[in-house]
């Protein structure tokens, strides 16, 4: 008996644990099918010509990305569904093996009573004592026999009930485990597709390399004097700023403290451009020099305040618009928008909408937020501020 329920306290506590695992799991493959079919929203918003693009590349590579996420997290799911089975069956086993033992113990109860021994039903063996002394010491004891063969009677069926049970869930979870089994085939289909696809527009690219690195040597030109025009607007206001108002220290400690779970400044996107430097995707010998990171989202999409703040400045850059967020002694900023929902002065709360981010009609119907974030005059990595 100790055995069996300790065996039986292992499996029970291991099912919560590995149900709660298996809906964190599908709670994230339901979060990654949701960006997937935004990227491919995105691919829908391109033009429709068949031409390789480098942002086609981008929104490509990042489906790529999140459908191996995908995959992993449906053999995890397999994986714990697995586990979980294991544990239905074992539970189911050992409340087989306990369902035996309490038929054999109920005969075994009938069969030695002692008014069963000499062949007496219940009421003659009551009634055929000696005197009423043991007639009434029968009757007690026929009580307590009655009490606890209902008893086991009633662990017998609460047994069998809890065998149905488990029957019926290891049958769910066999029928969850073919259904990811389903998802994993359907997935790893897609992935290979996308990778042809990768493969082939990596090929069409390279044909196109001289014409294409002029193009990213222009974009990087650009970008250069933007993050210029932003860093001497910044080193301004941080040489112009007095000490800290006591609103603004709150400002600021709450920015700091809210590291790595910042909203985004987009509603929905993935991040196409890194911080930093690193290789160009696709060509080898180039180098992309980025002081904050790209965030590309659907067309129509406006940009919006990761945290409250106040508008410093909003800066016209050719036919565009940039805007810097002061938030104590962190600024944030806001390029490659095409109208503005703000004026510098304003207050604004997290996740407020600061413009319209600008579609870049000869870019593939690009559609690409320019994010930064300051500590005073420091640069830092917006990706390591913003929620996972």
């Amino acid at each position: 008996m100790k055995h069996y329920f300790i065996i039986l306290f292992c499996i029970l506590f291991s099912l919560p644990l590995l149900a709660d695992n298996i809906t964190t799991l599908q709670r994230e493959q339901e979060r990654i099918q949701q960006q997937l079919q935004e990227t491919n929203n995105m691919l829908k918003q391109t033009q429709k010509n068949e031409k390789a693009t480098v942002n086609k590349l981008n929104i490509l590579n990042n489906n790529i990305k999140e459908r191996k996420k995908l995959i992993r997290s449906i053999n995890g799911e397999i994986s714990s569904l697995d586990s979980q089975m294991a544990d239905l069956s074992a539970r189911n086993k050992e409340l087989s093996r306990r369902l035996v033992e309490l038929q054999d113990e109920y005969a075994r109860l009938v069969r030695e009573t002692h008014f069963a021994a000499v062949g007496l039903s219940p009421l003659k063996f009551v009634l055929s004592a000696d005197s009423f002394r043991q007639m009434v010491r029968r009757m007690r004891y026929m009580r307590t026999f009655m009490q606890y063969r209902r008893k086991q009677a009633e662990e017998i069926a609460q047994t069998q009930a809890d065998i149905e049970i488990q029957n019926d869930l290891l049958n769910t979870s066999r029928r969850e485990r073919e259904k990811a089994l389903q998802k994993q085939k359907r997935e790893q289909e897609n992935l290979s597709r996308d990778e042809r696809k990768q493969q082939k527009m990596l090929k069409e690219l390279k044909n196109q390399e001289k014409k294409l690195i002029a193009q990213q040597k222009k974009q990087q030109k650009k970008a250069d004097e933007l993050n210029r025009k932003i860093d001497e607007l910044v080193r301004k206001q941080t040489s112009t700023t007095s000490t800290l108002t006591k609103e603004q220290q709150l400002i600021a400690g709450g920015f700091e403290a809210n590291k790595g779970r910042l909203p985004w400044p987009v509603e929905k996107g993935f991040i196409s451009g890194y911080f930093g430097t690193y290789q160009h995707p696709v060509y080898e010998h180039v180098t992309v020099n980025n002081k904050g990171i790209y965030i590309q989202t659907t067309q129509g999409s406006d940009a919006r305040a990761v945290f409250e703040g106040e508008v410093t400045s909003c800066i016209v850059l050719g036919n565009n618009y940039a805007v810097i967020v002061q938030h104590g002694n962190y600024r944030t900023v806001y390029s490659n928008l095409k109208s503005l929902s703000v004026k510098q002065g304003d207050k604004v709360k997290a996740k407020q909408t600061i413009g319209r981010i600008m579609t870049q009609a000869d870019e593939d119907n690009k559609t690409e937020l320019y994010f930064q974030v300051y500590k005073d005059r420091t640069l830092l990595n917006p990706s390591q501020w913003l929620a996972k």
